[in-house]
């Protein structure tokens, strides 16, 4: 880390050893809550920087990280392959090669983008999700691109999509290290429906950041499968700043990927050129954030845990069986 670490105290939580003179201490954590679950490599949690839309915002995030010493072990993307040439894909997963960071890219429709009306009422009708056997089947062409070009990790919003990704990756047609991001935008919020996710074949899942500690608790009592969680999120994820929670996050959702959002920053999916001055400014401030976090930590003397760079793999993970007739489509009998 950095010389933030000498004035670490040792207590996890903010301002402990001063309310505790004043007679307003904090109860104890209870060993209970605690997560037992690490990833394969011993880690507690790992860093994500999202919304990098192309090569010129990720070499920005790279300069940044750089300058202000922040370790990146995931770079996502929110418009999908579908909005990237093969070149720039290509000098992305190079780019991300060279510093030890995975690089995950959204596969491409869903239905916020699409022509039905729903998505456009009060209800939000479905959602990211893939709308038609069309909008699957352009999900999976982009994951089929992704892969041929280098990529290692996609990220799905239709549970669908999610299925027929991994039914893919175990019968061989993509690589068995791809790995699957469930999307923020179709998290799970209980842990039922997180341990769905991942017997469908999710490797790491957003959770909302509204969740309070104590759900992470009880989603680690039934899946050991990656979280990631916005610190900060965007304001169309509610604009939520949890920075203190910080190190309870992670002694709670072990293994966890701590997500460097920023709220109060125009939205820029789809990119283009046109948002161009945004994208930048905005993966710079993300870092930033990256970086209060990780001071934070370390004053709090919960610094420890973190996943060497180049570590992606979740580890064993439960799934649902992927083959058998039971799985085909076959034509209704009257």
């Amino acid at each position: 880390m950095t010389a933030a670490s000498s004035t670490t105290t040792g207590s996890r939580r903010p301002a402990d050893a001063a309310l505790a003179s004043l007679g307003h201490a904090a109860p104890a954590p209870d060993p209970a809550d605690a997560s037992a679950h690490t990833f394969p490599d011993g880690g507690t949690w790992r860093t994500e920087i999202p919304s990098v839309e192309g090569p010129e915002a990720l070499a920005t995030v790279f300069k940044e990280a750089a300058r202000l010493d922040v370790p990146v072990h995931r770079i996502s993307q929110g418009s999908g392959v579908w909005m990237l040439t093969d070149a720039e894909i290509t000098e992305m997963v190079e780019s991300c090669a060279e510093r030890g960071a995975e690089l995950c890219l959204f596969t491409g429709p869903r239905g916020t983008w699409d022509i039905g009306a729903a998505t456009r009422s009060d209800s939000g009708g479905g959602g990211l999700r893939a709308r038609g056997h069309d909008g699957v089947a352009g999900c999976v062409e982009d994951a089929l691109r992704a892969v041929s070009l280098g990529v290692t990790c996609l990220l799905v919003a239709d549970e669908g999509v999610l299925w027929l990704l991994h039914r893919l990756r175990e019968s061989g047609e993509l690589p068995a290290d791809t790995t699957f991001k469930l999307s923020a935008l179709a998290g799970p919020v209980n842990p039922a429906s997180f341990a769905v996710y991942e017997h469908l074949g999710a490797d790491s899942i957003n959770i909302p950041s509204d969740l309070t500690l104590e759900h992470l608790t009880e989603i680690r009592r039934v899946s050991r499968a990656p979280m990631d969680f916005y610190i900060e999120a965007p304001d169309d994820l509610g604009g939520y700043v949890r920075l203190y929670d910080a190190a309870e996050l992670i002694r709670r959702g072990a293994p966890l990927y701590l997500k460097f959002g920023l709220s109060k920053s125009p939205g820029i999916y789809p990119y283009g050129a046109q948002l161009r001055d945004v994208a930048l400014s905005s993966a710079r401030e993300r870092v930033r954030r990256g970086r209060l976090v990780l001071d934070l930590l370390a004053r709090l003397g919960a610094d420890g845990g973190l996943s060497p760079l180049g570590s992606r793999l979740p580890g064993p993970l439960r799934r649902f069986p992927a083959t058998g007739a039971d799985l085909q489509t076959h034509p209704q009998k009257s």
